[in-house]
């Protein structure tokens, strides 16, 4: 019976990967309809695997290992297509001819990196300006996928950063598989990321395993560099809850060994999102968000920040009566948490002896 469902398993995956060369061949066949096919087929590919699906697929054990437990994110047809052509690469062979000529329309280096971003790390190329290309399409695409993940505050591509970081950059044998310059993007792309993802965990490791960049000694050590990408990322975002997450993942750099230079382009980037307008016109609850994350990674000099602040704050008056009403409602709500506690706390008195 298993062998039945081994065999059942294949060939489905077999018919997955037949309709996404027919897709492909369509798309280079019509160019006037050749944007929707490409962004038609990535959605196809970056679908969760339904019921129907998983009960054929999860039957063949060896070729993947799923984990839906919030490390690897949910089951895509993606992450079963990537393992599926490092186990059966002659059948992602035509696929990836294809995408090499149709290499500059959008969406393919998407598609690229979600179907083949196993396969290029397990299957062994000799010609270097072809893992070269491969490997900068590879960082391109993940770029992408990821920020559609940030806009929509999902975890969809979850299991394609989590093998990037965890089966490759923290794995030296296999990131030496890809040229040097395809590592540094790599390890760049990642530091954008890691804090999205919630693998701040791994931080430690993985500046451990950071390339020699060639900027090093103008910028700093890993730790820098790494600080550098954050700070650039969390200048790009827009979206109120992801920048939120990433300023409470922040904190994990407390610690970190920084140049001033780099200390001073954190603190300048946090501080930018503490004051109402422009230029990131962060909401009230980011505001108190990033006072938390700087004072927490510099304690020291918070309150002259807080009076200057303050100063600042009264030199454009439109913010005044939003200021006070916030401040009118914070006194409220201590008011009232207050009576409740003393209120719960006589009854709890009151209570105990009736019980005894």
């Amino acid at each position: 019976m298993p062998q039945v469902q081994s065999l059942r398993t294949s060939a489905y995956l077999f018919a997955l990967s037949q309709e996404i060369e027919k897709k492909l061949q369509r798309a280079l066949a019509l160019p006037s309809q050749r944007r929707n096919l490409l962004q038609e087929l990535f959605a196809d590919i970056a679908l969760k695997v339904d019921d129907r699906a998983r009960d054929i697929i999860l039957s063949r054990e060896d070729l993947i290992s799923p984990s839906e437990d919030g490390t690897e994110g949910p089951l895509c047809f993606y992450y079963v297509l990537a393992d599926y052509f490092v186990c059966e690469p002659e059948n992602g062979n035509p696929i990836i001819d294809l995408i090499v000529q149709l290499w500059s329309q959008s969406f393919v280096s998407h598609i690229f990196s979600l179907l083949f971003h196993k396969w290029l790390f397990e299957v062994q190329l000799d010609n270097s300006e072809v893992l070269l290309r491969y490997s900068s399409a590879l960082v391109q695409g993940a770029t992408n996928v990821f920020w559609i993940d940030i806009q929509t505050n999902t975890r969809h591509f979850q299991s394609l950063f989590w093998y990037l970081l965890e089966e490759v950059a923290l794995v030296p044998e296999r990131l030496k598989k890809i040229p040097l310059q395809a590592q540094r993007d790599l390890f760049l792309l990642i530091s954008r990321f890691i804090f999205f993802y919630s693998l701040a965990d791994k931080l430690e490791s993985f500046l451990k395993q950071f390339p020699d960049f060639p900027t090093a000694f103008f910028v700093g050590g890993p730790a820098d560099i790494f600080v550098i990408e954050l700070t650039d990322q969390l200048q790009k975002l827009k979206v109120e809850p992801v920048l939120l997450h990433y300023l409470s993942q922040i904190k994990n750099l407390q610690g970190l060994e920084l140049r001033m230079m780099t200390s001073t382009r954190l603190k300048t980037c946090l501080y930018s999102f503490t004051s109402p307008g422009g230029p990131m016109y962060p909401t009230r609850v980011v505001r108190h968000a990033a006072w938390d994350a700087l004072d927490f990674l510099f304690p020291v000099g918070q309150y002259p920040r807080h009076l200057i602040s303050l100063f600042f704050r009264l030199l454009y008056p439109w913010y005044w009566p939003s200021s006070c009403w916030n401040f009118m409602m914070s006194c409220i709500q201590a008011i009232l948490y207050s009576i409740f506690s003393v209120i719960f706390s006589v009854w709890e008195k009151l209570i105990k002896p009736k019980k005894s």
